[in-house]
């Protein structure tokens, strides 16, 4: 029986620790706070501390690095976290598959390929950048296998929190109010869906061919004009969508450090924002869920 470790009980690792387990393989999900995810086994652990990193990888196949901390902590942690893994993934032997996003790419001309180049001036960007370039060279020096999955924006049903498709969202269009969003409703923006986000995972971490590459979530591409227009016809609701204007958000960053990093990813959602998946669908034969279901799916989450 396969045997996986997840680092991080999130959105995403907790949706990949659910389709991990309908397999039924033997899954170990890690926290700092010891979650609890059904059919799962519970360790306690500090990412950032190699020692205990490697113990938890112990007669795991596959480790994946699912953690995401705050915006504005990423400097401080996540570092030691990328330290964490590829040492752990050394000791273990294990597959490394790290959850990424597109911020190493910066603000694109076109959509985002695997191959696209990663010229991201933003410091979170620049984060994710040096982490995966880390484990890249490690796994060019035969220390480890590693491979990154990279997605847009997720939403799936009963999303909660900061997500830019999530409770908030839905919920002021079916209740017919106005959404208030980051950047320019109408433009063109991806979004992928958890459970094809957790599905690329499993497949990569299956992949028998060549590790040390980056692999996209099949997603779909929207505006959020366009995605409350359909809400409304499906549901009959009068919802709208509008920005928030950029010296609010600029204004807030001054005294949320939380904001400022909203602010300044938020370029993601001025210019057209797609990703490119086909090596994905093709090599590892994932496809989109249909964007019809996807979006009912999590819409109907949010008026139970």
């Amino acid at each position: 029986m396969p045997q996986h470790l997840i680092v991080g009980a999130g959105w995403i690792g907790s949706e990949l620790a659910r389709q991990l387990v309908a397999r039924g393989d033997s899954v170990t999900v890690a926290t700092r706070s010891g979650t609890a995810l059904p059919g799962t086994s519970v360790r306690v652990l500090d990412a950032s501390d190699p020692v205990a990193f490697a113990l938890a990888a112990e007669r795991m196949d596959t480790i994946f690095l699912c953690t995401n901390p705050p915006y504005a902590d990423w400097a401080r942690r996540w570092p030691p976290v990328f330290a964490a893994a590829i040492a752990a993934a050394s000791v273990s032997k294990a597959g490394l598959v790290s959850m990424g996003n597109l911020y190493p790419y910066g603000s694109p001309t076109g959509p985002m390929t695997e191959h696209t180049p990663e010229t991201t001036t933003e410091s979170k960007g620049a984060i994710r950048r040096a982490g995966w370039q880390r484990m890249l060279e490690a796994h060019r020096h035969g220390e480890i296998r590693a491979v990154e999955v990279r997605a847009s924006d997720y939403f799936g049903a009963g999303v909660t929190g900061t997500a830019h498709l999530g409770q908030a969202f839905f919920g002021a269009v079916l209740a017919s109010k106005t959404a208030r969003v980051v950047g320019l409703p109408a433009e063109v923006h991806s979004w992928s869906y958890l459970p094809d986000i957790a599905a690329t995972l499993i497949e990569a971490a299956g992949y028998t061919g060549e590790w040390g590459r980056i692999w996209h979530v099949p997603s779909h591409a929207r505006s959020r004009t366009e995605i409350a227009a359909q809400l409304n016809t499906h549901y009959g609701s009068h919802g709208s969508v509008a920005g928030y204007p950029d010296w609010m958000l600029r204004s807030l960053g001054v005294a949320s450090p939380m904001m400022r990093e909203v602010w300044k990813s938020s370029y993601q959602f001025r210019v057209p924002y797609l990703i490119d998946a086909a090596e994905t669908e093709r090599e590892l034969g994932v496809a989109a869920t249909g964007w019809n279901e996807a979006l009912i799916t999590a819409a109907d989450s949010y008026r139970r």
